[in-house]
């Protein structure tokens, strides 16, 4: 077990930071929060607690030392969210409320990816579903104290078939874009040490990820606080209601509203995600499911 305590003395909302961390795989316990991971080093299993003194981290597996060494920046230490300084007067209240919620890095790309590509066209819930179903039959126990499992496989991922995603509960383009994508795992992971708009393009030619994948996958690998989900079901409208008043909007003017928020543009579209939901109108998505398909 490799161990490590920060003294932190900058506002910092643990809870809400880690949050974009968690995906399927992180567990809040009475005693801090779990998260297994594979690093390019191998399994490991982060606890992160905190106290009057600051934050302390453990850490289980062949990956141990690689994790803990970058404890900083999963707990958002890297991120600087005190150098925005909204004039919109929402903005700045919503900001001052939440100053302490940072943009962690995980270091992680293809497993940020792969939440992202979970993630594509559907529900939370249906994600998380997924994920979590093919951690059972994709993946293997973490390190550590409790009864955990580790993100899937990658090498699993490329050597299935569509179908067997199915009862996975995913259709076939996610299938798809998963495989293609675990079969480039390696040259993917080593994304992390490229800039955010660099590991954009790269996986932006990859089958099947687009502007919203890859703005998702970097806002996590990277804590990428600029990154927009162009062609996201629901931020188009966030912006257009609490910016521009507006219940509906596009994705043009979704960016357009943002551009004079550069480089916080996905801070913005997490404080005005807070502030309440816009005027829907018509059904919700629904869940659905493949295993019978």
């Amino acid at each position: 077990m490799k161990t490590r305590s920060i003294t932190v003395d900058v506002p910092l909302d643990l809870r809400s930071t880690l949050a974009s961390l968690t995906a399927a795989w992180g567990r809040n316990a009475e005693d801090g929060w779990y998260r297994p991971m594979r690093t390019p080093e191998g399994p490991a299993t982060l606890h992160v607690r905190r106290d009057e003194s600051g934050v302390h981290g453990r850490a289980w597996g062949d990956g141990a030392s690689w994790v803990i060494d970058r404890l900083d920046r999963w707990i958002g230490l890297e991120d600087r969210p005190e150098r925005f300084a909204p004039e919109h007067a929402l903005l700045a209240q919503l900001h001052r409320r939440s100053i302490g919620r940072r943009f962690a890095s995980s270091g992680l790309v293809f497993e940020a990816l792969l939440v992202a590509i979970c993630s594509q066209k559907v529900t939370g819930k249906e994600a998380s579903m997924a994920m979590r179903s093919m951690s059972h039959v994709m993946s293997d126990p973490a390190p550590g104290p409790l009864r955990l499992r580790l993100p899937p496989d990658p090498e699993r991922i490329a050597r299935a078939r569509y179908h067997d995603f199915h009862r996975m509960r995913m259709e076939r383009r996610r299938a798809d874009t998963l495989i293609a994508a675990a079969r480039d795992a390696e040259r993917i992971s080593r994304l992390a040490d490229v800039s955010a708009g660099d590991a954009r393009r790269y996986l932006e030619r990859l089958r099947g990820v687009g502007e919203w994948t890859s703005a998702e996958t970097v806002a996590v690998s990277h804590g990428d606080a600029d990154a927009v989900s162009v062609g996201d079901y629901h931020l188009k409208h966030y912006v257009s209601w609490h910016l521009a008043g507006e219940p509906r909007g596009t994705d043009e003017l979704m960016l357009q509203l943002l551009e004079p928020f550069r480089p916080h543009r996905g801070r913005v579209i997490r404080l005005l995600e807070s502030a309440g939901h816009y005027p829907r109108y018509g059904a919700r998505m629904t869940i659905r499911d493949y295993r019978d398909h």
